[in-house]
């Protein structure tokens, strides 16, 4: 079957559920810097993957949650909390199954009845990273006695799983489940939201043998993950490669770019139009200060709005084609404190397999259940929601216009008609397609030509295309308003500044006066894109979109590329596990529409040549 839009649909879309780990951390380091003591090749790969290996680890991750986590013990909830005198039932087999099967039913949004033996937990009912941590947090807090089995945890099943949990809730069986678990007739009618646990009676009396907690529990410097990360940092740093992460750019950032004092091609950063650097956006910023000050100084809901959040406002519903809009003070706490706020408990929200941070923060601070499907698959959201839907009451899509790791663009027809067909809702971010997709720039709703009502809430940030900072909410004017007066991020924060709100009006405007902009950043990525394929690099799924990756499949081979790259002048990020599968480890290009095409064309050549040289491929 084919979608509105032309694109067949299908459930065999690649989708990164299979490997998707943590969010990579981040070293704090200011400058490349390259360790002083030489190291061979083989000496670097052994301490690169020893580098990644933590975090490729998924078993180890899995067993150090379950081995070291204590069963917290949360003020039970008045209107939730279990009764004190319903005593637990006994931990045998069959209980401690049907509480296994409880469980994934709740994370995973399908119901028990749907649940088999053989079904994989990520390949089959789409776990990602963060269900499988729920999930296994749950269990390790009902049966503290259970152990999760590394050599399962690759590829767990749901009858694996079950029967490591009732061996070990049979082995525990004296003493039966953790006090203030969850019986399980009680679990198999909870809501899909997990109840808190309820609390142990205030008398009972401390054990005996009870020592003071350990210092990994009472001092942060020893909390066991910020130990994790500083061995990290020393790996990275004995691999001797440049450490590419929070390098200092010392200037405006656009085609070219300032480090260390050398300049560099840019493709770091998404200053995708130039505005950020353009002289008119710094005047209309510099002319905020010196009108408004430097900060709104409250929030808006009281005296922190000015005429500029009012321009601004009306401008980004007028590109965008909605009733209203309201601006926030920061892109990724717009996405978090909106979702957070419009669906609850007994909500699903689902969301495509790589949604941005925000999406998923949002959806943790909601209590919603979450539940992500295929890249891009329409058909397989559709067949989610034809199986679940009816066990919710507000269902949330959430999908992004352009996906900034991959640079393709949702399929915005299908996912309409999908939401529809089911009664969900429909939210889209775009930060990356506003300004960049769309014949004159106005995003993703342009580009298919969708009638924009057909999209309950658009969303995005002013800090890519539109040079400023901050993030945006639109959509009808009903709900812009029980925003304006509801929503914490926005009631709760001060308002966006008046140079940030300045800046980002100037650049709306200067966007549909210089349309040519778009046209100019829409022909340089399909310059850079075609030269990258034309040299035998893989680019993805990436088309029409200024994100453009370089695919190389390893991390160790993907930092030696953008080093290499470094050394001849071009400004490059590396994009590693686990922020993306080991085998798509890439490099991530940002073009602009400031880029000359010569520019353009020495970057392509040096990236050829340096992808040769490192190519085991090309070597042998």
């Amino acid at each position: 079957a084919a979608s509105p839009s032309g694109v067949p649909l299908t459930t065999t879309c690649r989708c990164w559920l299979k490997h998707a780990g943590h969010t990579p951390s981040t070293p704090p380091m200011s400058r490349r810097q390259v360790s002083s003591s030489a190291c061979t090749a083989s000496e670097t790969d052994q301490s690169v993957r020893e580098l990644l290996r933590p975090a490729r680890e998924q078993a180890a991750l899995i067993a150090r949650l379950t081995g070291a986590l204590p069963a917290p013990e949360p003020a039970a909830d008045p209107g939730t909390a279990l009764p004190a005198a319903d005593p637990a039932p006994s931990a045998d087999a069959g209980d401690a199954s049907s509480g296994v099967l409880a469980h994934v039913a709740r994370v995973s949004a399908f119901p028990v009845e749907h649940l088999r033996d053989d079904q994989l937990l990520v390949d089959d009912l789409g776990f990602d990273s963060l269900m499988l941590t729920d999930l296994f947090t749950a269990l390790k807090r009902q049966y503290p006695e259970w152990t999760f089995d590394e050599r399962t945890a690759d590829r767990p099943t749901v009858g694996g799983l079950a029967a490591s949990v009732a061996g070990a809730a049979v082995t525990g069986a004296a003493g039966g489940p953790a006090a203030g678990a969850l019986p399980v007739q009680r679990v198999q009618a909870a809501p899909p939201a997990d109840p808190p646990p309820a609390r142990a009676p205030a008398s009972d009396p401390a054990p005996a043998t009870a020592g003071p907690p350990p210092e990994e529990h009472t001092r942060i410097d020893f909390f066991p993950e910020i130990a994790a990360h500083a061995e990290r940092l020393t790996l990275l740093d004995r691999a001797g490669l440049g450490n590419p992460y929070f390098l200092v750019h010392e200037g405006g950032m656009t085609d070219t770019t300032v480090i260390e004092g050398r300049t560099l091609l840019s493709f770091s950063g998404y200053n995708y139009l130039g505005m950020a650097t353009h002289p008119a956006v710094g005047a209309a910023a510099r002319e905020a200060i010196t009108r408004y000050g430097t900060s709104a100084s409250a929030s808006r809901l009281l005296s922190g709005s000015r005429p500029v959040h009012l321009e601004l406002d009306s401008e980004l519903a007028g590109l965008l084609g909605c009733e209203a809009a309201v601006s926030l003070a920061n892109g990724h706490a717009t996405n978090v404190t909106v979702i957070g706020h419009l669906v609850g408990p007994g909500d699903l929200v689902v969301h495509d397999a790589l949604a941005h941070d925000s999406i998923l923060q949002g959806c943790r601070l909601s209590g919603a259940t979450r539940r992500p499907f295929p890249h891009n698959d329409a058909a397989a959201l559709d067949a989610l929601l034809e199986q679940v839907r009816h066990r919710y009451r507000r269902v949330l899509v959430v999908v992004e216009g352009v996906y900034s790791m991959d640079g393709d663009i949702a399929d915005l027809p299908a996912l309409i008609a999908v939401k529809c067909r089911h009664g969900a809702l429909l939210m889209v971010d775009e930060a990356h397609s506003i300004g960049t997709t769309g014949a004159t720039g106005r995003g993703v709703g342009e580009h298919f030509g969708v009638d924009r009502p057909d999209v309950e809430i658009w969303s995005g940030t002013l800090s890519k295309a539109l040079a400023s900072c901050g993030g945006y909410v639109a959509g009808s004017r009903r709900l812009v308003e029980y925003l304006r007066y509801t929503v914490p991020g926005f009631v709760y924060s001060a308002g966006l500044t008046p140079a940030d709100a300045a800046a980002a009006l100037a650049a709306v405007r200067l966007l549909r006066a210089e349309p040519e902009r778009v046209a100019r950043l829409r022909e340089n990525a399909a310059l850079f894109a075609g030269l990258v394929r034309e040299a035998g690099i893989d680019t993805g799924v990436s088309r029409g979109t200024p994100v453009v990756p370089c695919i190389v499949g390893d991390s160790t081979r993907t930092l030696r590329l953008a080093e290499a790259l470094y050394r001849e002048g071009v400004s490059v990020n590396p994009i590693l596990y686990p922020a993306v599968p080991e085998e798509l480890a890439r490099l991530r290009f940002f073009v602009t529409s400031e880029h000359t095409p010569d520019q353009i064309r020495r970057t392509a050549a040096a990236l050829g040549r340096a992808h040769r040289r490192l190519d085991p491929a090309y070597a042998a």
